[in-house]
């Protein structure tokens, strides 16, 4: 009797103090690929190949070819919503088999960003600090892929971010660290508040709707005093020479202008955007993004909008 009650303890002290069954991390895959031929394909059977177990979801495969500085600004925009330990693959890399370093990032908030140090993590790495970043080891890539030098979306990044996201190898084992400051950075406009007028840049484009996204925050913006239904005076400017001038109204939704007005309104990361009612105001004016694009607001009225 005495020994049947020593064995149950004891059985229930070993399952007790198991620790806990490490459940895999997300894994999200950013690329300019497309979905029109097997990349995105080969990159997820990489992944499930290191664990059946994965869960594989698609950020986005439609960042326009080369286009850095736009992957960086959609992995910021959706990155956020993420649980802590989420693993970002992220592959616009244009440079891949240069000598552009192939790094993983952990962030303050606890994200993990693999993919190629050419400014793609530029964003994310503001918004949610640098932790700490590696280079990932020679020794961490597809086996038998050692003679591949052009897809290292496949034989690298996806191989290492699944083996880091489904617990297979630690941060510290992807690669040797190295100092944060080195990371490189791209340089924009940075949205400022200069007297009675502000000036930033257009990063992106709402691109289903042609929508013009700025990088003004909504506290930045209030420091105007412009309220809703007041006009404001936007001046647009690509590398510094002016493309268009406008004087829009600034309202909550499309729907407080009529069909085919103009407005500007907070976009759903609460920065200042201008649109058309049921219209593309990037095609109607010729207003596009990137960091040669600049804008400069005032309300309306004010002595540098006359």
């Amino acid at each position: 009797m005495i020994r049947a009650y020593l064995l149950s303890v004891l059985v229930y002290m070993l399952f007790s103090c198991r620790p806990a069954e490490r459940k895999d991390s997300a894994l999200v895959l950013l690329t300019d690929f497309g979905t029109k031929d097997g990349a995105v394909a080969a990159m997820k059977g990489v992944a499930l190949q290191v664990s059946g177990d994965l869960q594989v979801h698609d950020l986005t495969h439609e960042i326009p070819a080369f286009n850095i500085w736009e992957g960086a600004y959609r992995l910021d925009q959706t990155a956020p919503y993420w649980a802590a330990g989420t693993v970002f693959v992220c592959v616009v890399d244009p440079g891949v088999g240069t000598e552009r370093k192939p790094v993983v990032l952990k962030t303050g908030k606890g994200h993990y960003f693999v993919g190629p140090d050419n400014g793609l993590f530029t964003l994310i790495a503001e918004r949610e600090g640098i932790e700490e970043v590696r280079e990932i080891s020679k020794s961490n890539r597809l086996p038998g892929s050692d003679q591949s030098y052009t897809f290292h979306g496949r034989d690298v990044f996806a191989y290492t971010g699944a083996k880091l996201a489904s617990g297979v190898m630690t941060f510290e084992e992807t690669g040797e660290k190295l100092p944060a400051k080195s990371l490189l950075h791209l340089v924009y406009p940075k949205a400022v508040l200069s007297a009675d007028h502000i000036t930033g840049g257009i990063p992106v484009l709402d691109i289903q709707y042609g929508n013009v996204w700025t990088n003004v925050n909504q506290e930045l913006f209030n420091q105007l005093k412009v309220k809703p239904g007041q006009k404001i005076r936007v001046k647009i400017s690509k590398d510094k020479k002016l493309v268009t001038e406008l004087v829009i109204p600034y309202v909550h939704s499309f729907g407080d202008v009529a069909e085919g007005e103009n407005l500007a309104y907070m976009n759903s990361l609460m920065n200042l955007s201008f649109g058309i009612n049921m219209g593309d105001f990037s095609k109607t004016y010729g207003v596009f993004s990137g960091p040669d694009w600049q804008i400069d607001i005032t309300a309306e009225g004010n002595s540098s909008g006359k």
